[in-house]
């Protein structure tokens, strides 16, 4: 079932890892799992001290060249009445270190993540402006249970089938 905005907001923030989509100014995809906070309508992801193989991200000269990104979060497990996915579409942009939105994403980033205590957020900040929120799921979804399999009986259940998920009551022929 496709998501509303709440959910999709919810579940997004409560992920821990996403995947960012560029392009190139041919239109040739890139895709990289990051890390990210969220503020609003907008996805902090930043360049952190992990070894790279060059300091000339794909994905920062993407974003230079073709604003236009995806970044994606998922939930998979086995069990696929648990599945769900949430896409924020909208326009990227490299924080210059001076604009204030910088420190506010590091920031949220160091809170977010522990890690960043041993590998700092020394490179540059991306911040994305969600223009749209979209997101599918396998099961209802509350706002106080973004895991979902509680409400899975619930919303899997047709309206004359009895309480405890036995076989669904016969309508009786009023033909």
């Amino acid at each position: 079932m496709n998501l509303d905005e709440t959910h999709c907001r919810e579940l997004f923030a409560g992920a821990r890892v996403a995947r960012l989509a560029t392009a190139d100014a041919a239109g040739v995809p890139h895709l990289v799992p990051i890390v990210f906070a969220v503020a609003a309508d907008t996805v902090f992801s930043a360049v952190d001290g992990k070894p790279k193989r060059t300091p000339r991200l794909r994905r920062l000269t993407n974003v230079a060249a073709n604003p236009r990104v995806s970044v994606l979060v998922d939930h998979y497990a086995e069990d696929w009445t648990t599945l769900w996915w949430v896409r924020a579409d909208g326009t990227a942009r490299v924080l210059d270190p001076t604009d204030p939105d910088d420190g506010t994403a590091r920031h949220l980033l160091r809170a977010r993540y522990p890690q960043y205590d041993r590998v700092p957020v020394t490179g540059p900040v991306l911040a994305v402006a969600v223009e749209r929120w979209s997101g599918w799921s396998a099961y209802l979804v509350r706002p106080a249970d973004p895991a979902g399999p509680a409400t899975r009986a619930t919303a899997r259940r047709r309206p004359d089938s009895p309480p405890d998920g036995g076989r669904p009551r016969r309508r009786p022929n009023r033909g």
